[in-house]
């Protein structure tokens, strides 16, 4: 029996297009004699559709489409994901499913059991959980059916990602009482830092402890701020990874059963470091952010700093050069290396970009605000008036042309409010919002691997907003080493002020880190949709009020 993977960048809601990829999928292998053709998780619709899911018409046109998709399965099975409605009067309306398709027909729909409602998961809103379990009957073959999150109630992999164990039902416990011959698990996970090591880990694990292969296929693709990294993965019964499928791209390939059960295969697997991953997936979402919404072109602020040269050179991989304008908007504290540092960066992509100077537009806000002012002496109102007029240059050029703003500002600024609303927080997408300004550096690192694209003076100058004389990031944050290590253990590992005191930071040190994170979430309440790149990102993974006291 030959078993294909389709690994396939999806738009969540887009029907005809979604079916097209499906069925150009499965007559490219028809063409090859595959027998059975596998998709992932919630395929037809895209996922996560969120509240698309609460219209009912929304529903029953991607049922409509499975049908549709059934029709082409006449000398092939495929196993596709789409909602099906709940037939009994209690419980949600909905399940998540996945369908066999065979002999022209849905021949079984095999239903979601362990419904996440973590992070950016919340599945229950929609979806009731399976209790009913039963394997697909092909070729002489039991195929135990399982999605995403049903293979992740180990205890192990739990601890690993640093939850409570949150299920007590084991959806392949009760299918291995049927004697399955493999598993299948189709999946929409969201890439995050390290987390692909994860996923080899439970899908080894359960290869080896079941002796069974298993093909796990998952999504591809950005969908706002959710990245899936595809790396979609066939082990074989010892717990041997036979082969992944590309990252970050749509891939398909074509697997002899008989030769993954005999361990048989050898295939080179595509290693990338981190950093890598990040870079690209990071690429990826910008990319898809633009083109699954239709928008062209992008335009940012570049400051001759860090943050907004990764963010620039980033655009300009993900969109093309021609497509990436930026401003330089230099005042009088920007130093003269800033505006040559931006500009030759500018210069060394083939970017388009023109140099605004800002200081007469501060000079005349601050000449109508003077008999308001009277004699108060300067502070961080004459600093945020220069950002501000920074954004709405910005925005002016985004309305009168088109460009969507791409907000530059890191995680490490956003968790303790170092930025300013309405001025270097504007944006249509954040694109450094989950990275900490130390990864920051990682990826200008990453980026100048070959050659020197970001000058070098940009990596090694001290970070400085540059918006009174001799500033440094420094004058009003920990160095980012010492932030970062702190900002990870409150805001990914959910530490205690004790807890990160008791790890060997200075009682002072972190009490002023925390009071900073948690006054600041009106702020980060405000932000861009941020591309999510770790288990803890802000937005719709971590929810915190902007009224509290703790």
């Amino acid at each position: 029996m030959q078993i294909a993977l389709a690994q396939i960048n999806y738009i969540i809601g887009n029907f005809d297009y979604n079916v097209q990829k499906i069925l150009e999928a499965i007559r490219k292998a028809k063409k090859v004699n595959v027998d059975l053709i596998i998709f992932s998780e919630l395929s037809v619709c895209g996922y996560p559709p969120l509240d698309l899911l609460e219209h009912r018409s929304f529903v029953e046109k991607a049922i409509n489409c499975v049908h549709k998709i059934a029709s082409e399965c006449d000398e092939i099975a495929a196993i596709v994901g789409a909602p099906s409605f709940n037939p009994n009067e209690k419980g949600k309306v909905l399940y998540n499913s996945a369908y066999f398709l065979a002999e022209s027909k849905i021949k079984s729909v095999h239903h979601k059991s362990l419904l996440p409602t973590y992070d950016i998961f919340d599945e229950y809103r929609y979806f009731e959980p399976n209790e009913e379990f039963q394997v697909a009957d092909f070729k002489g073959k039991k195929i135990a059916i399982t999605i995403c999150e049903d293979l992740w109630d180990n205890p192990p992999v739990e601890y690993a990602l640093g939850r409570s164990r949150l299920y007590t039902l084991s959806p392949m416990k009760e299918l291995l009482k049927q004697h399955p011959d493999l598993i299948v698990n189709i999946s929409a996970s969201p890439f995050e830092f390290n987390k692909i090591e994860i996923k080899k880990t439970i899908f080894t694990r359960y290869a080896q402890e079941t002796k069974l292969p298993l093909f796990y296929v998952n999504q591809v693709g950005a969908h706002t701020d959710l990245i899936f990294d595809g790396g979609s993965m066939v082990i074989s019964p010892k717990g041997r990874i036979v082969d992944t499928l590309n990252f970050f791209q749509e891939d398909f390939k074509v697997y002899h059963f008989e030769e993954v059960v005999k361990d048989t295969l050898s295939f080179n697997f595509p290693h990338k470091d981190d950093i890598e991953q990040m870079h690209d997936a990071l690429i990826l979402g910008i990319k898809d952010y633009f083109a699954k919404t239709g928008l062209k072109s992008a335009i940012l602020g570049l400051s001759g700093g860090i943050d907004s040269a990764v963010a620039t050179v980033l655009a300009a991989k993900a969109l093309g050069n021609e497509h990436v304008k930026v401003l330089l908007m230099p005042s009088m504290f920007s130093s003269e290396h800033s505006v040559t540092d931006a500009k030759e960066l500018a210069e060394r992509l083939h970017i388009e970009y023109h140099i605004v100077p800002i200081q007469p537009i501060v000079d005349s806000i601050l000449h109508t605000l003077n008999p308001l002012f009277k004699d108060l002496p300067p502070d961080v109102t004459e600093e945020n008036i220069q950002a501000r007029v920074r954004g709405l240059l910005l925005m002016a050029m985004s309305n009168k042309f088109g460009h969507i703003l791409l907000n530059t500002s890191n995680k490490s600024e956003i968790a303790v409010g170092y930025g300013t609303l309405y001025g270097d927080m504007n944006g249509g997408l954040s694109v450094l919002g989950d990275v900490y300004k130390t990864n920051v550096y990682r990826l200008a690192h990453f980026i100048n691997r070959d050659s020197e694209i970001i000058p070098i003076n940009i990596i090694t100058k001290a970070p400085s907003a540059e918006l009174r004389p001799g500033q440094k990031d420094t004058d009003s944050l920990p160095p980012y080493e010492l932030l970062d290590e702190i900002l990870f253990r409150y805001i990914e590992q959910q530490k205690s002020l004790d807890e990160i005191i008791a790890d060997g930071f200075e009682p002072q040190v972190v009490q002023k880190i925390f009071r900073m994170v948690n006054s600041n979430e009106y702020k980060r309440f405000q932000t861009p949709p941020i591309l999510k790149v770790t288990s803890k990102a802000f937005g719709q993974g971590r929810k915190m009020p902007i009224v509290a006291r703790y």
